[in-house]
Parts: C-alpha cells; sequence; structure tokens
C-alpha cells in the first residue's frame, strides 16, 4: 500500500526531496527550505544516532517514496536483479527507471511521478504507437513514448503550464526528448537515484 500522507512531511523525515510535489510550487518551495529539519516539535532538537539497520531501512524506504511503490513491488525488483546475472544495485537501479511512469517524469512530460501514474492509467500515454494503462510497464532501448492526444494533453491547464516551462530541461543521457515524444536509447546507468539513495545500503537490506 502507497503512503498517502502528507508528502513535505515525509521527504523532511528523510532529509530528501522526494519529487512529490511540483518544482517551483509554494508547497516546494516551503518544502526546500525546512528540508534538514525533521518534522515535529522535537524537529530542531538533537537526533539520536542511527543503527546500520536503521540507516537500511532509511534508505529503503526513500526507493518505495520516491517511485511511488509499495514493499511487495520492490521486493520484486531487488529478487529480480539479484537472480539476474550481473551487478544487483545497477539492475535495481535499471528496474526502477525503466517504470513508464518514471520515464514521463524524466522526460519532463510531468512534474511528478505521481501524475504519470495518473496520465497512464487513464489512457493518455503510447509506447510504439499503442496504448499503454499500466505505470509498471518496462521501457526498453529503441523504444517511443509519446502521448495518444497531444492537444488534449496540453489542454490540461497544469500540464500545459508544466510542459512549456520544461522544454530546456536537461534529461538523462540515457532518454531523448523531442517536443512531446522521447525515446529510449540507452539502459539507465543509476546516476539519477544514486544522487538520492545509497543502493548499497538497499541491497544489504534485502540480503538478510
Amino acid at each position: 500500500m502507497r503512503d498517502t500522507g502528507p508528502k513535505n512531511r515525509l521527504a523532511r523525515q528523510l532529509g530528501v526531496d522526494l519529487g512529490l510535489k511540483t518544482p517551483g510550487t509554494n508547497a516546494h518551495v516551503r518544502l526546500l527550505r525546512r528540508i534538514n529539519i525533521p518534522p515535529g516539535q522535537h524537529g530542531n532538537k538533537k537526533i539520536r544516532k542511527i543503527s546500520e539497520y536503521g540507516l537500511q531501512l532509511k534508505e529503503k524506504q526513500k526507493i518505495k517514496y520516491i517511485f511511488g511503490i509499495n514493499e511487495r513491488q520492490l521486493k520484486n525488483y531487488f529478487k529480480k536483479a539479484s537472480s539476474a546475472k550481473g551487478n544487483t544495485s545497477l539492475l535495481l537501479c535499471q528496474f526502477l527507471e525503466r517504470r513508464l511512469d518514471n520515464v514521463l517524469y524524466r522526460l519532463g512530460f510531468v512534474p511528478t511521478r505521481s501524475s504519470g501514474r495518473q496520465l497512464i492509467t487513464h489512457g493518455h500515454v503510447m509506447v510504439n504507437g499503442k496504448k499503454v494503462t499500466i505505470p509498471s510497464y518496462q521501457v526498453k532501448i529503441g523504444d517511443q513514448i509519446a502521448f495518444l492526444d497531444e492537444k488534449k494533453i496540453l489542454g490540461i491547464p497544469y500540464l500545459k503550464e508544466f510542459i512549456e516551462k520544461s522544454t530546456n530541461v536537461v534529461v538523462p543521457s540515457w532518454l531523448k526528448r523531442e517536443n512531446l515524444r522521447g525515446e529510449i536509447v540507452a539502459l539507465p546507468d543509476g546516476q539519477e537515484i544514486s544522487k538520492q539513495v545509497n543502493l548499497r545500503l538497499v541491497i544489504e537490506y534485502y540480503s538478510k
């Protein structure tokens, strides 16, 4: 089950911007101003040292909140990554990054992954010319991402405003964007996730 509590509280609790608020909004500005202050009336007081297990749990929670997935989904991604040949951390990262809702977010088509999930489940997104309604759909190299009806998407006020502001957004090197179309040109290298989460601790948590 996804956490539906106050988004800024979650981010402040973990000390990192989880990408749950639309950039530039008042709520996002307030979050960035208080990101290093834990929530609650004792937020400014000294925090007790966290155990190794506590650190692992914290990093695991970060991934769940960032990508908007539940415990079962994350555990399944870990099982697939650990059973495949290669670097488990990198493979786990690739499973997460190649989710269709995340790809829309990375391309700068939507302000948050949750808004990307909503567009997908409502049938607005196509992969290789075919409508896809599953947010967890795993894209692959060569896949073309587009909207079923671009005019309808630009008719949604908050999306129109966001897309107009994101035309010069720097997308990850494994993606290519041209107007309202995107393409998967390589596999994710993990750089984006590693800036927010220590994947080694997540692997250690699930390896016990």
